[in-house]
């Protein structure tokens, strides 16, 4: 299996598609680079070269204990972008994965970076506070924490309904959507799961968003059931000098793998890629 070893000794596998000018995937939570497959033919077929990685602790990388924090994984991802002396790139992140993208501006700047994909993320910040009233109450990520610790299998079931707000009237997930959204997050360790709620939910990326100095696309979903409009895209978009926001009407969180919404995603993301 193609893996960059981290800095620390951790093994990040990843898909590498194609060839051309790179696009990196980075996956939401809790899910892995098998997420983007339609994304990367996608790109591939397009002459570029798609690449999508495995957060440590999820999919195929390894299961560790630890490094569950946002400046561990954009020091991963800054890992396997020198490994792969990967240059002119695009990233394209997803939910928690903006918070990644974010994070590696943040700390390692754009040198490397042409522009940027930010899709149902979760900047500038999740956790309702007197700043973010429109944020997510604490009690939300309790329990979640609490579902994953009490029986994951069946909190990933039931998860994976507001995931692709599969509840709505109309809605067009598949069950094989919410299999998918199963199987990966039951590859994602327990620690990880756990780890990554208090994660997402209370860091910060105001300071990182102001660093971006790239052309941003911002893509989200009015119907969002997981990560709101309001206290991320919204904000984001007004954050980052020049951004781009598209809003899909009826959009859940999981936009890139439901029919329909893939298809208007893929097509957008090809756009903003030619520029």
């Amino acid at each position: 299996m193609p893996v960059c070893t981290t800095r620390d000794g951790v093994d990040i596998f990843y898909k590498d598609w194609g060839e051309g000018r790179p696009v990196v995937f980075i996956h939401g939570w809790p899910l892995n680079g098998d997420a983007w497959q339609d994304q990367l033919k996608a790109v591939a077929d397009a002459g570029f070269r798609g690449i999508a990685h495995d957060r440590r602790g999820h999919g195929r990388s390894t299961p560790v204990v630890d490094g569950y924090d946002f400046d561990t994984f954009a020091d991963d991802l800054n890992d396997l972008l020198t490994d792969l002396d990967l240059r002119d790139v695009t990233l394209v992140a997803h939910s928690m994965g903006g918070g990644e993208l974010a994070r590696y501006i943040g700390r390692h700047g754009t040198a490397r970076v042409r522009s940027a994909v930010l899709l149902s993320a979760i900047p500038p910040l999740m956790l309702q506070g007197p700043d973010n009233p429109e944020g997510v109450p604490q009690k939300v990520f309790d329990d979640m924490k609490a579902g994953i610790l009490d029986e994951r299998s069946q909190f990933w079931k039931d998860a994976s309904v507001g995931f692709f707000s599969a509840d709505r009237e109309g809605t067009k997930a598949t069950q094989g959507n919410r299999d998918a959204f199963w199987y990966m997050a039951m590859s994602e360790t327990i620690e990880g799961g756990v780890a990554c709620v208090d994660a997402f939910a209370a860091t910060d990326f105001h300071e990182d968003l102001a660093r971006f100095d790239i052309p941003t696309l911002v893509v989200h979903g009015d119907d969002d059931q997981i990560v709101p409009i309001d206290a991320t895209a919204r904000k984001t978009a007004e954050i980052v000098r020049g951004a781009e926001l598209k809003v899909y009407e009826g959009g859940s969180h999981g936009i890139a793998l439901v029919p329909g919404f893939k298809e208007r995603f893929n097509q957008d993301l090809l756009a903003f890629l030619q520029k």
